[in-house]
């Protein structure tokens, strides 16, 4: 029976999750779902001067939200338990206790002041960078009997001159990675570094397969060496293209907002549209199609058809599909995801009212075509759901004619006997178009700003009705 596939994300809870976790998370689970397998949550929290208290509640969060799911992980356990890396200092010991006795690694006590030093100086020399074992082979008493001891010591691996530096890739084929030096893996503080944790845990759950960004690649060596000296089966890797800004540098969040991935819920992306955009970040179905669900995703799903090449993080392309997924929704569900919008606008009641849903149920669909994210719904639709709109002045300094358009138009729509579309839209016409010679433009522009506060918005007349007679007409009169 064929070994069952398992496979994991290991965020680092230590700050807005990035949107490269979502990215990671989307091909683990397409890969795992089409080979019947497993997706595995894991928080690598062993960074302690990093660690920022909300973020593991954030990660969870927002990957639910996408809809990338996992079968194990610290909120729903698992028969690898514990899933936090911070509650699984003990499993780490024994590992770094064997490489040190089999000589494969050793103690180093310099101080970071003495390391920098040493870097500064391999680096004006033009040498490559790189620990010089100073420590190596020298007893605590030696080391101490030399500048830039530290009374705290590290655990370094001992890397050969020979280290394993090819493996095969899933993407990329066979990959030769550059010469590592003598890495930390245990910290002054009795933590793990990310090179022994993440080896040791992905050994421990049965990870079968490693998908992580390409920035590994040149940590690779490190890994299989400590594969190799615990005498543990190697995983297979799967490199996966950096996400990269339009200038081809990696997309971060100290520069680019959209790094953040609560950033794009914030905003009013649909997940299914993240969720599709993600995927052409480096995938392509057969037909070549742009437009598709996860599913379709998991039922093609081939390595050989994952892009090797960095994509550019192309945020008109999400804008693109994120109003091709507004388009499609049924006219209740958009409504529904607006909700939240209109409720951090101050617009709607939370919970909202019924009265207040119906009526945006009734007006979705004058805006269905027109909003690109669901943020936009305030500005949208706003002006239905107060008594009193605030006008634009560059609207109203737009929409300013010398003919007397709101007298009119007042004058027309107060004997109507029915307030409907039609009927408002003909009193108008004939009133404004006709009587007075404007151009429809010129004679519905200040009734907009009137009615709505701005030069665009939804479709004049059936806003009009939306919003009924009452306000309607005082609005016009306070416009005057």
């Amino acid at each position: 029976m064929p070994e069952t596939v398992r496979v994991r994300v290991a965020p680092s809870p230590t700050g807005d999750p990035h949107v490269g976790t979502a990215y990671m998370s989307l091909f683990n689970l397409a890969f795992s779902r089409q080979q019947g397998g497993v997706f595995v949550l894991r928080i690598e929290d062993t960074d302690r001067a990093r660690y920022v208290a909300d973020s593991e509640r954030q990660i969870f969060e927002t990957l639910h939200w996408l809809g990338l799911d996992w079968d194990e992980g610290p909120d729903i356990g698992g028969p690898y338990a514990p899933y936090r890396q911070s509650e699984r200092l003990q499993t780490y010991a024994g590992p770094a206790r064997q490489l040190l006795d089999d000589g494969r690694a050793y103690h180093c006590w310099c101080t970071p002041e003495r390391l920098a030093q040493m870097r500064k100086e391999q680096q004006q020399a033009k040498r490559p960078t790189g620990y010089d074992r100073l420590c190596y082979g020298k007893s605590r008493e030696e080391r101490a009997a030399l500048p830039g001891f530290s009374a705290a010591p590290v655990l370094r691996m001992l890397v050969p001159d020979d280290p394993p530096l090819s493996f095969p890739d899933l993407i990329r084929g066979e990959v030769h990675a550059p010469h590592p030096d003598d890495q930390v893996i245990v910290k002054a503080d009795g933590f793990p570094t990310y090179h022994l944790a993440n080896v040791v845990d992905d050994h421990e759950m049965g990870i079968t397969h490693v998908v992580r960004g390409e920035e590994w690649i040149s940590s690779t060596p490190k890994h299989l060496l400590l594969y190799d000296w615990l005498g543990w089966q190697r995983p297979l890797f799967a490199h996966m293209p950096l996400l990269r800004n339009t200038d081809k540098s990696k997309i971060s969040k100290r520069t680019n907002p959209a790094a953040r991935l609560t950033w794009f819920r914030e905003r009013g992306y649909l997940p299914e549209a993240l969720r599709n955009f993600l995927a052409l970040m480096g995938y392509a179905l057969p037909d070549g199609r742009e437009i598709f669900t996860f599913d379709e995703m998991v039922d093609t799903f081939d390595w050989s058809r994952v892009n090797p090449v960095g994509p550019v993080f192309d945020l008109d392309k999400l804008q693109w599909l994120n109003g091709h997924y507004i388009r499609d929704l049924p006219v209740e569900d958009l409504a529904t995801r607006m909700v939240p919008y209109l409720q951090a606008a101050g617009l709607v009641g939370e919970p909202i009212a019924d009265a207040e849903l119906q009526l945006l149920y009734a007006a979705t669909p004058l805006v269905q075509e027109r909003i690109g994210v669901l943020s936009e719904a305030p500005d949208m639709l706003g002006f239905l759901f107060t008594e009193g709109v605030e006008i634009d002045p560059q609207a109203a300094e737009k929409a300013r004619t010398d003919a007397p358009v709101l007298p009119a138009a007042i004058e027309a729509l107060e004997p109507l006997p029915a307030w409907a579309t039609a009927d408002i839209q003909a009193a108008l016409r004939a009133a404004l178009v006709d009587r007075l010679g404007l151009k429809p433009r010129q004679a519905f522009g200040p009734v907009r700003v009137a009615v709505t506060g701005r030069s665009v918005s939804p479709p004049l007349f059936e806003s009009m009705e939306l919003l009924g007679r009452e306000r309607s007409l005082a609005r016009l009169r306070a416009a005057l």
